[in-house]
């Protein structure tokens, strides 16, 4: 073999080497990243859903949203049968007069009576007394049926909790409404945040306040945020009690394989790019740079819309 073929030869190795080298290096901080590094493909997005209902029963006579529509806080979302609230309001506001009307009556007689010790018998002054009495609990009762009548007339308008958009919502004028049965949800957009699931064997790399970045399937822009809180609790599957005992009824697992479990850990989010659509319940990826140091306060900031 020539010196010129045995120089190829050995370049050859060289070169083989190296790229074997290289290879070896990229498998295994692949294999050190998937599983040891803090990240997470099973994210969601989340936020306060709210069942709205109304607070009284009847036909809805005015609807002033649409579904999927962005609402302000407060802001009157539906009406319900106003007009036989305010008769409900008229008849208790006259009762009330009514009543007012006999209590003071009743008190003056009681009063007169009562200056009369000597003149007249004292059953007659207790049963004048008695009166007076009953008379200003059944006023007490008036203004208490007038205040509950005029609180249904202002929760005949159903408003927005606060602000945010209401979704799934098929609410027509005519539709009768039953009180506490909810009729659509509310997503409160200052709420959002992403829950993610870490195998228990990456928690000792998490910790509250770490920095993360999160970016939504489907969309390559990042989100960043932090981590707010990780679960104290999970429902363990395997734990039952028997009927009639109450000893823990284990089922059989491998010894040779243990699957690690999935542990919540919420994060706040800090920075959102503008123009980006946050959907409750859209899939998303999370790495949590634990190599970073920890954000000293989160505050929550979205990029300008």
């Amino acid at each position: 073999m020539t010196s010129k073929n045995l120089g190829r030869d050995i370049k050859k190795k060289v070169v083989t080497l190296i790229v074997l080298t290289l290879a070896f290096c990229g498998l295994y901080l692949t294999w050190s990243y998937y599983t040891e590094s803090p990240w997470t493909r099973d994210g969601k997005i989340r936020a306060d859903v709210i069942a709205l209902a109304s607070d009284v029963s009847g036909r809805v006579t005015e609807v002033l949203v649409k579904d999927n529509e962005g609402v302000d806080a407060n802001q009157i979302l539906f009406r319900v049968d106003q007009e036989r609230l305010k008769i409900a309001l008229a008849r208790t506001e006259a009762l009330l007069a009514s009543a007012e009307q006999t209590r003071n009556t009743a008190k003056k007689e009681a009063d007169r009576y009562g200056s009369l010790s000597g003149v007249v018998s004292e059953e007659i002054r207790l049963q004048r007394k008695t009166t007076s009495a009953t008379a200003e609990s059944t006023y007490q009762q008036a203004i208490a049926d007038r205040d509950l009548a005029r609180l249904n007339l202002e929760r005949s308008e159903v408003r927005a909790p606060a602000k945010g958009v209401v979704t799934n919502f098929n609410l027509r004028v005519g539709a009768y409404v039953t009180a506490g049965v909810p009729v659509t949800a509310f997503v409160s957009t200052d709420t959002f945040y992403v829950s993610g699931y870490f195998e228990e064997t990456k928690l000792q790399k998490i910790q509250v306040g770490a920095p993360a970045t999160i970016t939504l399937m489907g969309d390559s822009r990042i989100m960043k945020a932090a981590v707010e809180s990780v679960s104290s609790g999970i429902e363990d599957r395997e734990r039952t009690t028997a009927a009639g005992s109450l000893l823990q009824n284990v089922n059989p697992t491998f010894n040779w394989v243990r699957l690690p479990q999935r542990i919540p850990v919420r994060f706040r989010l800090i920075e959102i790019p503008p123009n980006l659509k946050l959907v409750v319940g859209r899939t998303v990826t999370i790495a949590i740079h634990d190599d970073e140091p920890l954000v000293a306060s989160i505050g929550t900031v979205r990029g300008e819309e």
